[in-house]
């Protein structure tokens, strides 16, 4: 058998070392490294998004998910892998590993809670994944993109308009959305701003988790606690509507007010053309913008950190307008 030189041996070492760091820079990316600083990878002739739901159980999110199936109908090149967490946490932690390890373009998600999914959508990131976080937010800045209204600037518009209603005092009802998710704390934040110092006070506070059914049934508590209440202010439309219900059926609901947020046309400013709500703050699901920025970000463009949606209030005296914007 013949022995190669030492320095030949040295010499290929050298070579194959220089090769791999080569091809390793042109295929590695730098853990939070903004995505659009180069384009994405074209699977085949498509990009496979995936879009983790944090679940359907919410007309809203329904309408969420359709809006970004139908903006990204528009583009051949894009396919759109949805699943629903089914509001389980763990799931949908699963199912963004899920994501990460089938390889996908680039991940949309909705949050559940922020602090339990901020680690699978860091890991995403640092595994060359791309990020957008689309309504609700994570803790720190491991994304790509987060797109969404100012809940609190919301709370703090629906609580103004509320004082203003009820000529500063009255006893309200406050129905919140999930408090381990940002937007419940931050709409949830912005009301008791708005309020502090006025003679509105909140008798009653439960976390009716953004159901319906949790809503209605936390009002019917509320109303065999208390006998006067002037108005119910839920953190989405869904559990203004299940207040409103339950006190339609103890034959209360003419007492008082009920206000929600999401504002969608076929729900919450239909409720307020039928007069079961006295406004609404829209929620825009930014299911369009998604798809927008999302095909920025494979292009090789560069995108914000944040985008920041508009909001509107609906009331029978705005609604035939086109409502309100909030400045």
């Amino acid at each position: 058998m013949r022995l190669i030189p030492a320095t030949t041996l040295l010499w290929l070492a050298s070579g194959c070392a220089a090769l791999l760091a080569l091809t390793s820079g042109c295929s590695r990316s730098t853990p939070g490294e903004p995505a659009g600083a180069a384009p994405v990878k074209k699977a085949k002739d498509h990009y496979v998004i995936g879009m983790s739901q944090c679940n359907l159980g919410e007309p809203w999110r329904v309408v969420m998910n359709a809006n970004i199936k139908a903006a990204a109908d528009k583009h051949p090149e894009l396919k759109v892998v949805f699943k629903d967490a089914q509001n389980d946490t763990l799931q949908q932690r699963a199912h963004i590993e899920e994501f990460v390890s089938a390889g996908v373009a680039l991940l949309i998600i909705s949050p559940k809670e922020a602090q339990p999914l901020t680690e699978p959508v860091a890991k995403a990131m640092a595994a060359g994944i791309p990020v957008i976080v689309l309504d609700r937010r994570l803790l720190g800045d491991q994304y790509t993109c987060f797109i969404g209204a100012d809940n609190k600037k919301i709370g703090h518009a629906a609580g103004q308009w509320i004082v203003k209603q009820l000529g500063g005092k009255g006893k309200v009802v406050e129905l919140e959305g999930l408090m381990t998710s940002t937007p419940g704390q931050d709409r949830h934040a912005g009301f008791r701003e708005a309020i502090a110092g006025t003679g509105i006070d909140v008798i009653f506070e439960a976390d009716m988790k953004w159901l319906e059914p949790n809503a209605r049934t936390e009002m019917e508590s509320a109303l065999a606690r208390f006998d006067k209440i002037d108005l119910v202010y839920a953190h989405n439309d869904p559990g203004a509507h299940g207040a409103y219900l339950a006190a339609q059926a103890a034959g209360r609901d003419k007492q008082m007010l009920f206000v929600g947020i999401d504002g969608l046309p076929s729900e919450g400013q239909a409720y307020v053309r039928q007069g079961i709500l006295s406004a609404t703050f829209e929620y825009p699901t930014g299911g369009g913008e998604a798809i927008d920025t999302a095909l920025k970000i494979l292009h090789g463009e560069k995108v914000p950190k944040e985008i920041v949606l508009g909001s509107r209030l609906f009331t029978k005296d705005t609604i035939d307008h086109g409502g309100e914007a909030l400045r």
